[in-house]
């Protein structure tokens, strides 16, 4: 048939086994010397990507993943550092031999996006014009900037076309940004947690998570590296509401209910329930080593993302544009990206006769739930995975 609509579960999974971890990796630099025009109107004259590969890439170089991440996230995927072997990557559940992401079939690709703060050009990097960090002067990007930056690369690395483009959440959305910019070089499009663009509500969370970071008195306007500080009042603040979005309340329910720390109550405005101090102790963890202009980035680049804004809102001409097969995958109990979201994706790529398999996996873990290692989950990816042509 022109086009294939799998429904829950209508997948054939094997008895996988745990598969293994593809043990220790070492990141990668690639400098660019071309100049990158920006949505924005702004232009990188040069920048780095820093990257990390797991698996070998064949002959043909058509067995080739790209794993694109979320907010927070960046190009240590999978593995653990000789040097750091505590610090395993975000996403290495699903990623080595015998996993969905076979590295005995596949070779993955994983990066941090210009405007990160792991290595990539971003905020927090030198400005060459300038030789001080270019903080406040780190131009906007979007989702199309950093999907026009992995092209070069794909380029680079001699990748013509990827046998597959997935991620989850913002990595969702560049998935699908890239199936629309670059319909001759994804064969496959993984959309995994992920929307056509943020709701009126997900906007309203980021601007208050901004507005959090903005208003701290150590921001100094972006500039803060010059002023030998860090807004972490700002940042952690913007943390603890983000993450009480990526959450479902049964889950915290479930993990917290209303338990006190100590036996009665203090009366006043110090830790007392178990959820509050998960909350403060998340948040000062990822103030401790995440950039806040970044998080101010990113968040923009999410509330920019809507591809069907090229074609006054329709998403069915958006889609048409599109060549590759997809997964668009949600779950039942992310309210951020709803599955109502997902199934929009779907009806516009069927609308098109695409290829498409959807699944609306029923996992406890809110949005959040892409990054679990759950057996049925992952037989939806592997799956899908297994049937692609190489």
């Amino acid at each position: 048939p022109s086009s294939r609509f799998s429904a829950n579960w209508v997948f054939v999974f094997r008895n996988s086994k745990p598969g293994q971890s593809v043990g220790v990796v070492e990141a990668q630099r690639a400098h660019f010397e071309q100049p990158l025009a920006l949505r924005s109107g702004g232009i990188l004259p040069a920048y780095d990507l820093v990257y990390e590969t797991y698996g070998t890439l064949n002959a043909a170089k058509s067995n080739a993943i790209l794993v694109c991440h979320a907010l927070s996230g960046h190009h240590h995927v999978a593995g653990f550092y000789a040097d750091q072997p505590d610090n395993v990557g975000w996403w290495d559940n699903i990623i080595g031999s015998g996993r969905p992401l076979d590295t005995d079939k596949f070779f993955i690709v994983g990066l941090n996006n210009l405007g990160g703060c792991h290595g990539s050009t971003g905020p927090s990097t030198t400005n060459p014009a300038t030789g001080k960090p270019w903080g406040a002067d780190f131009p906007m990007v979007a989702v199309i900037d950093w999907v026009h930056a992995q092209a070069r690369l794909a380029d680079l690395l001699g990748i013509d076309s990827w046998a597959a483009v997935m991620g989850g959440s913002l990595g969702g959305m560049q998935a699908l940004r890239w199936s629309i910019t670059y319909p001759e070089r994804v064969r496959n499009a993984i959309v995994i947690a992920a929307a056509p663009k943020l709701s009126a509500q997900n906007i309203a969370f980021n601007d208050v998570a901004r507005q959090a970071i903005l208003t701290d008195p150590d921001f100094h306007g972006g500039n803060y590296y010059e002023h030998d500080t860090r807004p972490v009042r700002g940042l952690r603040l913007a943390r603890m509401l983000g993450h009480i979005t990526y959450l479902s309340d049964d889950q915290m329910g479930e993990k917290f209910g209303r338990e006190l720390r100590n036996s009665a109550f203090s009366f006043g405005f110090d830790v007392e329930f178990e959820v509050e101090s998960y909350l403060r102790y998340q948040g000062d963890k990822f103030a401790g080593y995440f950039d806040a202009n970044t998080y101010l980035l990113m968040t923009k680049a999410l509330d920019y993302f809507d591809p069907s804004r090229e074609d006054n809102g329709d998403l069915i001409a958006t889609m048409a544009r599109s060549k590759a097969n997809f997964l668009i995958a949600s779950f039942t109990t992310d309210w951020r990206f709803t599955p109502a979201r997902s199934k929009e994706i779907v009806a516009a790529l069927l609308a098109n006769g695409r290829n498409v398999s959807y699944a609306e996996i029923d996992l406890n873990f809110g949005h959040d739930s892409f990054l679990m290692e759950d057996a049925h989950y992952h037989g939806v990816v592997d799956a899908y995975l297994r049937n692609i042509k190489l």
